[in-house]
């Protein structure tokens, strides 16, 4: 069975403190500093409910975002944006949804929440 969430971030702490406050609500979260494996996670059959990805340090966030528009539906698809990244108005031109970062990590949560509700997936995991 997939994971509920599967994050990607460069960055360690960002990854850590999202991923734990995810796991915290009760959310199945696989995380993953890159690309590659990341990517192994979405086969068809298998895909998370919810794909988040912090744009923050990748080394081609363009190319995961179009990578991504294959793979995953974009309504299931949560993009952090950050100065110095691809811009929030590009992100969602892509059909992805985008919060800008800086953000506090409860925002986020309650943005992948919103995400999964409306992607018609349950947002609460305890009713599956």
């Amino acid at each position: 069975m997939p994971p509920d969430i599967v994050l990607l971030s460069a960055e360690w702490q960002p990854r850590a403190l999202i991923r734990a406050q995810l796991i915290e609500e009760g959310f199945d979260v696989v995380a993953t500093d890159n690309w590659p494996t990341m990517r192994r996670h979405l086969r068809p059959g298998a895909k998370p409910r919810l794909v988040i990805v912090d744009l923050k340090g990748l080394a081609d966030p363009l190319h995961v975002l179009e990578d991504l528009r294959v793979l995953m539906q974009p309504d299931r698809v949560l993009v952090l944006t950050a100065l110095g990244t691809i811009q929030a108005g590009e992100v969602t031109y892509l059909g992805f949804r985008a919060v800008r970062r800086p953000i506090a990590i409860g925002a986020v949560v309650n943005a992948a929440a919103g995400a999964i509700r409306s992607a018609g997936a349950d947002a609460s995991p305890h009713d599956r």
